[in-house]
């Protein structure tokens, strides 16, 4: 301890400033040394307190300055202290994590400016895909569970549309009804502008024939990229993403979005279903030691873009909420002007990579970048311009939840692999997961669809309306088992009263809904 005591008094009186409000005491992670003057000194560093971990974060930058290798960085960490962690690999090169990475004459210069003892080392990787589509187990989601909010987005419906859109799911919700994949809602669509089903409606607003084209020709051009795969069952089970592995490390979640990444409404709306998910199904924790899970939402400015005031109200509501249940959520954008203000005023942690500032509207957004942190002993437009790769600006929450003084900060190197791992190597760790079996294989199981589609059979032979056989349902009168013919009336009217959701689970109740109207689900 003399010998630390005496390394940092030898430190500049600004630069001795700065460390000290950086020395925690309980478990940390650790981001590099501290910059002062253009010279790194390594026995100051830079540290996020493991607990703040769940008050938020940014990571920002211009593109090349390192962010991806930072996301790593802190991901291996928070794994290592047993800290679950879900990556969103948006170029495909995030799967190293689960590989020991490659010793060479610039990682080790990097670890010795830093004074860091860099060794090789992979960790533990779940690797995910959306509807199956590239290397990784698959993800999807019911059209009942994703909700209207979230769907419009996808859709890119108007607010108009969009509240069109929030009826027809609260009249499927009202009868019980789950809508598994596109092709259901299709037919409730359908169903709802007909002449049997207008009368539906009636009380509530109704739905325009207009507005419903609207919405039926987006799911029609929405199904034709290709992407009518993301939505039907298996369900993926968001709790998966807070599992930790045999030795106790936190599982990294990884999800693959090189093959979509010319959808970015999708993946980016996809990522918002997951959080949202989780966030109506934990419980509230508090403060806790360590997060359960901390979530890593790249390319965030896609979330933001054209969104309306409901879905940017929703999104600020669960930032400010997931807090207390544990989870951590850290954007990662160019610039923190990509983040509404209501979410970037939540993000109490910032890693600020190097801008660029060519043009008048790079200044604009440096100016803007510079108002964002505290008062410097930096002069943070010249240091913003002037950062190398892999170097930072950082501010964190102290322990008692206070910003630390503003830090240049020289970051670690990462100690798995920096680049993808092999196709093949991946696929066998896909195929090699114990949860591959259970989502690999799509089911399409009877559903509002088939169901419409049998009443409307019914209908044509005479048979009575959806509530009136509802009605019949409840009715014990004659057994079902006693006459065949009541048996297909029961099934048929089961679109509104009843339908297996998935291995013998019903839900012949009213669904109720969350933020972003995403559907409630029991465990």
């Amino acid at each position: 301890m003399p010998e630390a005591r005496a390394a940092s008094a030898a430190l500049p009186q600004p630069a001795l400033e700065i460390a000290s409000g950086y020395a925690f005491g309980g478990p940390a992670l650790d981001l590099g040394a501290l910059l002062w003057d253009g010279v790194c000194l390594p026995d100051a560093q830079v540290r996020i307190p493991l607990p703040m971990l769940n008050r938020h974060g940014l990571v920002a930058g211009a593109t090349g300055t390192g962010k991806t290798k930072t996301l790593q960085l802190v991901a291996e960490q928070l794994s290592a202290q047993g800290v679950p962690v879900f990556l969103a690999d948006i170029k495909g090169d995030v799967s190293g994590i689960s590989a020991p990475g490659a010793r060479n004459e610039k990682v080790q210069a990097r670890a010795a400016e830093v004074h860091q003892e860099w060794v090789a080392t992979g960790f533990p990787a779940e690797f995910y895909a959306l509807g199956g589509i590239g290397h990784g187990i698959p993800v999807r989601a019911t059209v009942t569970s994703f909700g209207p909010v979230l769907l419009a987005k996808v859709l890119q419906l108007n607010q108009t549309q969009e509240q069109s859109l929030g009826l027809i799911f609260h009249y499927a919700d009202q009868k019980g009804l789950e809508l598994v994949d596109l092709k259901d809602l299709r037919a409730v669509v359908a169903f709802l502008t007909s002449d049997e089903g207008k009368a539906e409606l009636k009380n509530i607003g109704g739905l325009s024939t207009a507005t419903a084209g609207v919405i039926l020709r987006s799911l029609t051009a929405f199904e034709a990229q290709g992407m009518a795969d993301f939505f039907g069952e298996p369900e993926f089970d968001t709790a998966e993403l807070l599992r930790t592995a045999s030795d106790g490390r936190g599982m990294v979640s990884v999800l693959e979005l090189a093959a979509v990444q010319d959808r970015p409404q999708l993946f980016s709306t996809f990522l918002m279903w997951l959080l949202a998910d989780l966030f109506h199904d934990l419980p509230e924790v508090g403060d806790a030691d360590k997060p359960k899970l901390v979530f890593f939402f790249d390319e965030a400015h896609l979330l933001f873009h054209g969104a309306s005031k409901a879905f940017l109200d929703s999104i600020t509501q669960t930032v400010r909420l997931i807090r207390s249940k544990g989870v951590g959520v850290f954007f990662v954008t160019q610039t923190p002007k990509d983040v509404p203000a209501d979410v970037l005023a939540q993000l109490g942690n910032r890693v600020q990579h190097a801008l660029r500032a060519f043009t008048p509207d790079d200044q604009k957004a440096l100016k803007a970048t510079v108002k964002t942190f505290p008062d410097s002993a930096y002069d943070l437009e010249e240091l913003l311009t002037g950062l190398g790769t892999g170097e930072a600006v950082v501010t964190v929450l102290s322990e008692k939840g206070a910003p630390t003084p503003v830090a240049a900060t020289r970051l670690r190197a990462p100690e798995s692999l920096m680049g993808p791992v092999e196709a093949g190597t991946l696929d066998a760790a896909v195929k090699a997961s114990p949860l591959y079996g259970r989502y690999a294989q799509a089911v399409d199981r009877e559903s509002a669809y088939e169901k419409l589609s049998s009443l409307s059979s019914s209908s044509s032979r005479g048979a009575k309306g959806p509530d009136e056989m509802a009605d019949e349902v409840k009715a014990p009168a004659r057994k079902p088992k006693d006459d065949p013919a009541v048996v297909e009336q029961v099934v048929g009217s089961g679109v509104f009263k009843s339908l297996a959701r998935s291995l013998g689970t019903q839900i012949g109740r009213e669904i109720t809904r969350s933020l972003f109207g995403t559907a409630r689900r029991r465990r």
